[in-house]
């Protein structure tokens, strides 16, 4: 059945002038009542071109899973905040049967593009008559633009490791020291080693001491495949608040996300943040070669839940820089 929108709510100021009254928070769905009906009203949003700055067209689609005719439906469309949304209400007209689907179409101001990776959360609520008898119903929508590292290897952008005898590369903590090669190597942390970590196996940076082979997360996306039960992060902390949150897209457009963070690498508590640790090595080396001997400098790992049954295909990194990442692996 075509949608028919009522005359009275096609009519809207223009869009430039009328921003800020159209762009809202997403609507969230009021709590459920556990004797109400199953939710089966599906709520779907079309792919939304991001290549601003532009207005694009945005179409969403309400389909009667209900065991009743659905009527009386208006629907709402929100974007990012800051983001204008035109026009603020569709109201559907006509009735709906078990199956059927109505569809709703606005048009949002998309900004130009940012450099990097970005997420964009897109939502949509319908609230109607009949159908499936909740009356509300809400879809989102996931938009990912901008580079995807095919490794982290890809991503590395740090020097952390440097040899005792030329540490001047070195700049891990933003003050030209770093983790010595000689002292990693002492507890195992050669180039390419394998590392075992709250059920994973990981493996130590294969970059040559003195060149770039660590990751200062600051939202990099990068691919990582497998199925298991939790991600795990081999890293370490700049400073004492090196965490933030990370999130996990699988193959089937479905994401999960989950708080990491690591203690910095020295003089702070070890389970900081939730982190585990992993490795202690006896001092540092400092842009005037080896020092701070006696004194621990630290590797630790973090995990992210998984859903076990669905295959993973990249993860995005905190948007925190005192994060250090040395290598990300799937733990069954």
């Amino acid at each position: 059945m075509p949608v028919q929108v009522t005359a009275a709510r096609r009519a809207v100021a223009a869009l430039a002038v009328a921003a800020a009254a159209f762009t809202s928070t997403p609507a969230v769905a009021a709590p459920q009542d556990p004797a109400a009906p199953e939710v089966r009203t599906q709520v779907t949003i079309d792919p939304i071109d991001l290549n601003g700055p532009a207005i694009s067209e945005v179409k969403v689609t309400v389909t009667n899973a209900g065991p009743e005719r659905l009527n009386r439906l208006d629907v709402t469309f929100n974007g990012p905040v800051g983001w204008a949304v035109q026009p603020a209400v569709v109201s559907v007209d006509g009735t709906y049967k078990p199956g059927a689907a109505a569809t709703a179409e606005f048009r949002i101001q998309v900004p130009e593009q940012r450099g990097g990776f970005t997420m964009r959360t897109f939502t949509a609520t319908a609230t109607y008559k009949g159908g499936d008898g909740r009356g509300i119903a809400t879809g989102t929508r996931v938009e990912r633009s901008g580079p995807v590292s095919a490794r982290l290897s890809d991503a590395y952008n740090k020097v952390a490791v440097t040899d005792e005898n030329d540490t001047r590369a070195g700049e891990f903590d933003g003050e030209g020291n770093s983790f010595s090669a000689q002292k990693l190597a002492a507890v195992g942390l050669t180039p390419g080693a394998s590392v075992s970590a709250l059920g994973a196996q990981l493996t130590w940076p294969a970059a040559a001491p003195g060149t770039k082979n660590s990751v200062s997360s600051t939202g990099q996306a990068v691919k990582v495949a497998g199925k298991g039960s939790k991600l795990v992060f081999l890293g370490s902390g700049v400073g004492f608040g090196a965490a933030g949150t990370a999130t996990v897209f699988y193959a089937d457009g479905s994401s999960t996300t989950g708080s990491i963070g690591f203690p910095n690498w020295s003089f702070q508590e070890p389970t900081a943040h939730g982190a585990t640790l992993v490795k202690s090595t006896d001092g540092r080396n400092r842009p005037d070669g080896y020092g701070n001997a006696g004194i621990d400098y630290r590797v630790f790992a973090h995990s992210v839940a998984l859903d076990p049954a669905k295959e993973v295909e990249l993860v995005v990194l905190p948007a925190n820089a005192a994060v250090h990442v040395f290598d990300i692996a799937v733990a069954p």
